[in-house]
């Protein structure tokens, strides 16, 4: 029985890979993972404490519980809670837009950045955050700007204990710590979906857990 792929390469999304990994490489803010099974990169320090502070408000007041796209997952698979966050805010707009300027990425291919808060024994179980073109959902997101590319996100907080995020088939874990970006490609150098970017957000034994979640398209989002 022939193994079935999660999608076919793309130039466009190739291309796209190439450009934003050629960028974060010159950047001296910025550390690679240097691991083979994907391409991850940290920025520390990116928000400052009150940028932080900032964002960690505007969840708590308008959190709710976390959704999933896929009709599939079971019970407990996303426990948290989130919001959006409206990229017109003055809080708000130039860490949306300076994420963009880190990658390099037209700002119209961003999607909403998402708050997520996360209590003790709260998780979200592993995933992709790249779509799977077999899905129920995969027309109306082809239909708003295709697949996901990259992903960065921000811990807006230290956790006592637990609430990484770990990528178990690419062997990377990160501790949650205040301002740290840390950013990924979820296709492969040929720009097909990279099955090894798998990732879970472990569940919090101790502490809240606060970030912000950044996706971008192969397309605009922005339409």
């Amino acid at each position: 029985m022939a193994i079935r792929k999660p999608g076919s390469p793309s130039k466009i999304r190739q291309s796209a890979g190439r450009t934003v990994v050629q960028r974060l490489d010159a950047n001296p803010a910025v550390t690679c993972a240097q691991v083979p099974a994907a391409e991850v990169y940290y920025h520390s320090d990116f928000l400052s404490a009150a940028q932080c502070e900032a964002l960690v408000a505007m969840i708590d007041a308008h959190r709710r519980p976390s959704t999933l796209l896929s009709d599939k997952a079971g019970t407990g698979f996303r426990t948290s809670e989130s919001c959006d966050m409206d990229r017109h805010s003055p809080d708000v707009r130039p860490i949306d837009e300076g994420i963009a300027l880190l990658l390099g990425l037209d700002p119209a291919r961003g999607e909403t950045m998402q708050g997520q808060r996360y209590a003790p024994g709260q998780q979200f179980r592993a995933h992709h955050d790249y779509f799977h073109e077999r899905e129920s959902y995969w027309p109306a997101m082809k239909a708003s700007g295709g697949q996901r590319t990259w992903t960065a996100m921000v811990y807006l907080n230290d956790v006592e204990e637990g609430g990484a995020t770990w990528f178990p088939q690419a062997g990377i874990r990160v501790a949650p710590r205040r301002g740290l970006l840390l950013t990924w490609n979820n296709m492969n150098p040929d720009g097909s979906p990279n099955e090894l970017t798998l990732h879970e957000g472990m569940p919090v034994v101790e502490g809240v857990k606060y970030i912000v979640t950044k996706w971008f398209r192969e397309g605009d989002w922005i339409q």
